[in-house]
């Protein structure tokens, strides 16, 4: 009796931490920052849960697997770039192109944007996993809301041109860091990228 209650007096600051509501925030915040630091490989789930203050099972309980936790976390993180479609629904087709590069490649230029997104491309790219979640992401939340917006047969391969145009270009400026892509001024890119988006949507 008299060992179990300084194992009771150490649980609840924990026990009361994981029941707060803030707690899965907390998780995914830890989980965003551990995943940018290390990728998707060298994360673990007991690394998320270190660096949110919380026992791993609480991970678990919330998110399940580490897929699941890096999806949840890229999410968020992955926002800003899912309202691209807005810029295809908006406005004439005739235009979309200029519109979805302006506001692509104005996610990237914006540091407070473009950090937590070379954190998802990074893990994409080192890993199938990671890769496989970043598809998910860009296949429900930007290409079926760009190919709903096209009238053609082959809607679905033109929103994939285009998406392919766009990321190849960010890849190559901001991961990558080619030059002259990597210092060429944002209206340059727009001036010679946004052409060949609109010929993937609307060129007959």
């Amino acid at each position: 009796m008299t060992e179990a209650t300084p194992r009771r007096r150490g649980r609840p600051p924990r026990a009361q931490s994981a029941d707060a509501p803030a707690a899965r925030d907390r998780i995914l915040d830890a989980a965003r920052e551990v995943f940018s630091e290390r990728g998707y490989d060298k994360t673990s789930v007991r690394g998320i849960a270190k660096a949110a203050g919380v026992d791993p099972a609480l991970v678990h309980h919330y998110f399940g697997t580490k897929e699941q936790v890096f999806e949840a976390a890229i999410s968020v993180a992955f926002a800003p770039a899912t309202d691209a479609p807005t810029a295809v629904e908006e406005g004439p087709l005739d235009g979309a192109g200029e519109r979805l590069t302006r506001y692509v490649l104005g996610v990237w230029e914006d540091p407070v944007t473009r950090t937590p997104l070379l954190a998802v491309v990074r893990s994409a790219v080192n890993n199938e996993a990671a890769a496989a979640v970043f598809r998910r992401l860009i296949a429900r939340q930007m290409l079926r809301r760009i190919v709903a917006r096209l009238d053609a047969p082959d809607a679905e391969l033109r929103a994939e041109l285009a998406a392919a145009q766009l990321v190849g270009t960010v890849l190559l400026r901001h991961v990558i860091k080619v030059e002259p892509l990597a210092s060429a001024d944002p209206e340059q890119i727009i001036a010679r990228v946004a052409p060949v988006v609109q010929e993937h949507l609307t060129h007959p």
